[in-house]
């Protein structure tokens, strides 16, 4: 997995290319996790993701949690329609805002 980051004011925003797996989801993680407090929203760019395991699922959930503490939201972009039925699947659109 490929991952860049891109920080406008009080937004992250983070593209992921390739598998959000067990294997790579830790790195996303540790990245959210590192971010400043003055950072309330976040959104995952999820256009070039091609595959999104439990692991994934538990970082998005996690960031949620987050976001939630300081007042921000998550939003996941743009998921590709495998992407898509995986989230559509365990009804994390009920939490977390996605946008195609």
């Amino acid at each position: 997995m490929d991952l860049s980051c891109e920080l406008i004011g009080s937004k992250a925003t983070y593209y992921v290319d390739g598998r959000l797996a067990i294997d790579t989801a830790p790195e996303l993680d540790d990245a959210i996790r590192e971010l400043p407090e003055e950072i309330t929203d976040i959104e995952v760019d999820l256009t070039k993701a091609t595959y999104l395991s439990s692991a994934g699922l538990r970082v998005l959930v996690n960031a949620h949690k987050l976001v939630s503490t300081r007042g921000g939201v998550l939003m996941v972009s743009h998921p590709a329609d495998e992407v898509r039925e995986i989230l559509d699947m365990t009804g994390i659109g009920e939490y977390i805002s996605i946008v195609d």
